[in-house]
């Protein structure tokens, strides 16, 4: 093996990879942290071929899916198999949010890593699963940075409503904003996992110094802290809004009492006057 060729696709929020294990006969308990790795048999069952040696998918819990070797035809049978466990896949536009990389072995090479491909002289066990892993959660931080964009854009029209003197927002429409916030939140921190490293990393150095250089070129850190510090901005303005929204409501009321005392006053006035 002298070359691995990699490609990420980024299709959900999040996959129960245990329902596939189940699928599969797959008598293994699987946690957020690690991937559910499908080669040999069980791809072969899935795909409905041979299965060669340096052949794989490895299916992560926050939603992406990473091919080793595969053909896009093999995409394409995997994500309808997929899709009768998780339904949610658009089976047509799976590429939407995808990144590819190579992994080369040159024998005497000087190691060396760019955004395409990694170099080194000798290949290790544990390259596929922290190259994968890597360009895994990229594929997935852009696919949540787009859906950021999106809520930028829906704050920007009720904003615009603001300047306008349209100050009545709707608690549904407040509703609806604040849940996709906290929906990109939790996909962000509490999936993605961007903090947390594969198992390997912790009994080996040399998987703990290649995910370090990987995780740092790809600068998942730097966008999962953007990320963070938006959402955070995002939550400041949403409370804006509320008190905004809460005080118009509150100061409607004060004035429909206003006017009921006042009646009340008429009325009497008028009783008075009878």
């Amino acid at each position: 093996m002298d070359r691995m060729v990699f490609k990420a696709y980024a299709v959900t929020n999040e996959i129960d990879l245990n329902r596939i294990a189940a699928e599969c006969n797959i008598p293994k308990k699987y946690t957020w942290e690690e991937p559910l790795i499908l080669q040999d048999k069980i791809l072969s069952t899935i795909l409905q071929r041979k299965i060669l040696k340096d052949e794989k998918i490895l299916v992560f819990s926050f939603g992406s899916i990473v091919f080793i070797n595969s053909t896009t035809e093999d995409e394409k049978v995997f994500f309808k198999y997929l899709k009768k466990i998780k339904d949610d896949i658009d089976i047509n536009n799976y590429e939407k949010y995808s990144d590819d990389y190579e992994l080369k072995v040159i024998k005497k090479a000087k190691i060396e890593l760019t955004d395409r491909y990694l170099v080194v002289p000798e290949f290790q066990v544990f390259y596929p699963e922290i190259v994968s892993t890597v360009i895994a959660k990229s594929v997935a931080l852009e696919k949540t940075e787009k859906h950021l964009e999106g809520i930028l854009d829906k704050l920007e029209n009720m904003i615009d409503k603001l300047e306008k003197g349209k100050l009545n927002i709707s608690n549904k429409e407040l509703a609806k904003t604040t849940s996709k916030i906290v929906r990109h939140e939790y996909n962000t921190i509490a999936y993605i996992m961007i903090l947390d490293k594969p198992d390997i990393t912790w009994t080996n150095s040399d998987a703990e110094s290649l995910h370090e250089q990987m995780s740092e070129f790809f600068e998942l850190n730097d966008r999962y802290i953007i990320l963070k510090e938006k959402t955070d901005i995002l939550n400041s303005i949403i409370k804006g809004f509320s008190s905004i929204s809460y005080s118009i409501r509150g100061l409607f009321v004060e004035w429909i009492i206003v006017v009921l005392i006042l009646i009340e006053i008429v009325l009497m006035v008028f009783d008075l006057l009878k």
